[in-house]
């Protein structure tokens, strides 16, 4: 077969294929000796020793060497929200805020750097910051005055702290209770303590943050999928369709220029999702634009511990986590009969054990055939309901970082107090999952953790965060290996939605990165230190240090 006019080869000290075997460019993989990759279009056309792939460049074909890279499938982050992240201003960055004395001086800082502006933001707030006492509003009055318009987004994306003068604009002066369980919290008085939980209330409340066009968020987009792809980042899965300019903002975003990774966005249907309300979705599948398109549906099972919103067997210390988003637990397993029968994945955040059991259950109850489903997030439930989940097809996606940046060994972080020793016990079970045969994605759950791919595959080795050998390890033996990592974010993810990808063979996509680390021989805290040399996404050089 004659080999197309090649436009680039790329060539290393290593390649790990992950295409045959063990998986790793050497023993097992379809070509041991493999150095070396050459590229036709948006495809891979042929891999092998670099004497071989060398001879067959002509004159018009880039040649990129990297003496000492380490070649692998570029990555997928199975779960994160970049579009969603650039609808809302970020502001001061709280993330990494342990302490109230440190969220009051981080507080402080970005008051003054705001200061001039009639609107306060700030994200990535986590609820540890509070050391047990109520999540309230009242340091912004403190800091910012009872008559300053301030919004900062909870690190868990579900819940943010609005202002008393937001509240009011919003024309909450008491709280409120929305029959999915979301909520403007009140104190014992009825008076809103500034604490908004999940998207029905959020929803009321962000509505009246200032417009930012289409074209400003593009361009915002565009720069964020950039350092995604400085990363390694190839693709996304992306959890979201909801903001009504998300169309827009991606179609503003490829009239700037090819977007740097390309998006697998997937619509939410909610409880209050109507027939008609469903057909949409259905209508949208696999139409977008040249880097992006509509693939799967979102569902919400529950919400966050540390919100109270997860469905748990029992509840929490505070007599919270008790109920499903789905008040009508039937509704939810018709709906998704419903897209199973339209051949459509479906992918469920499920928190709370009762949660996962419950989808695992509904999943498995599925006629057999039909589309890949997946369940995400999978924080703390028995190994028995990992078991069948693995039995029924079923395919996880976790976020290591969630473990390793929010919870402590101790147990003395609020998710693990909340749940009492023997929930936190049953913690991001990585382990137990890769060993019941299912098939297990990596991902960030950007913005609530961030997305550089050799920093969560370290801490998914580790259970630990990486760089920091002085922090206790979570649950060690739930560590993953070198490889199961890496597989994580290569192949994994699209197995998860029933699809090969992930492997650098002849006729497959051309995503790959080249690495100055390898990611198969690295001590884990080496490897979230590497640097991504290159990147290629589809053909497209999207990234070269």
């Amino acid at each position: 077969m004659t080999t197309p006019p090649i436009d680039l080869i790329v060539t290393g000290a290593r390649l790990h294929a992950l295409d045959a075997g063990g998986g790793d460019g050497s023993a097992g993989s379809a070509n041991p000796a493999a150095d070396a990759i050459a590229v036709a279009g948006d495809r891979i056309v042929a891999v092998g020793p670099r004497s071989e792939i060398v001879a067959l460049a002509d004159e018009r074909t880039e040649r990129l060497d990297f003496a000492a890279g380490t070649i692998v499938p570029a990555f997928t982050d199975a779960h994160a929200h970049p579009v969603a992240s650039v609808s809302i201003p970020q502001g001061t960055d709280l993330s990494g805020v342990p302490t109230f004395a440190a969220l009051r001086e981080a507080l402080a800082r970005g008051a003054a750097e705001q200061a001039g502006s009639d609107w306060f933001f700030a994200s990535g707030l986590d609820p540890n910051a509070f050391e047990g006492a109520p999540i309230t509003n009242g340091i912004l009055t403190e800091l910012l005055g009872p008559d300053r318009l301030a919004h900062v987004g909870m690190f868990d994306g579900h819940s943010a702290l609005a202002s008393d003068a937001l509240l009011r604009l919003a024309g909450f002066t008491e709280g409120r209770s929305y029959p999915d369980g979301s909520s403007i919290v009140a104190d014992a008085d009825g008076r809103p303590t500034g604490h908004v939980l999940e998207f029905s209330a959020l929803n009321d409340v962000r509505a009246h943050l200032p417009a930012r066009s289409p074209e400003e968020q593009a361009h915002e987009l565009h720069a964020l999928l950039g350092a995604m792809a400085a990363t390694g980042i190839a693709r996304v899965h992306v959890m979201d369709l909801q903001d009504p300019d998300a169309i827009a903002i991606l179609e503003a975003a490829e009239r700037i220029a090819p977007l740097p990774v390309s998006l697998r966005l997937s619509p939410w249907c909610e409880p209050g999702t109507t027939d008609a309300g469903i057909d949409e979705p259905i209508a949208r599948q696999g139409r977008g634009g040249d880097r992006w398109s509509v693939g799967g549906i979102k569902f919400f099972i529950d919400g966050t511990v540390e919100g109270g919103t997860a469905w748990l067997e029992t509840p929490d210390i505070h007599g919270e986590n008790t109920e499903s988003v789905w008040r009508d637990h039937a509704a939810y397993a018709e709906r998704i009969a419903r897209f199973h029968g339209a051949g459509i994945p479906t992918a469920t955040h499920a928190i709370g054990e009762r949660g996962i059991r419950f989808v695992v259950e509904t999943l498995a109850a599925l006629p057999a055939g039909g589309p890949q489903h997946r369940i995400e997030h999978i924080e703390s439930v028995s190994k028995d309901v990992i078991e069948r989940l693995a039995a029924a097809g079923i395919a996880a996606s976790m976020q290591p970082t969630h473990c390793t940046h929010y919870t402590r060994a101790d147990g003395s972080d609020d998710w693990s107090r909340r749940l009492g020793e023997t929930r936190a016990h049953r913690a991001w079970c990585t382990r137990d999952v890769r060993d019941s045969g299912a098939v297990l994605a990596l991902g960030s759950d950007f913005p609530v953790a961030p997305f550089n791919p050799l920093e969560i595959m370290a801490d998914a080795q580790l259970r630990r965060p990486a760089g920091s050998p002085e922090v206790e390890p979570v649950l060690p033996e739930q560590g993953l290996t070198a490889r199961e990592a890496l597989e994580g974010y290569t192949t994994q993810p699209g197995a998860a939605i029933g699809e090969r990808s992930g492997v650098l063979a002849v006729d497959e996509p051309a995503s790959f990165a080249v690495l100055d680390v390898d990611p198969l021989a690295a001590d884990p805290d080496a490897l979230a230190a590497g640097r991504v040399l290159l990147t290629v996404s589809d053909g497209l050089v999207t990234h070269r240090a």
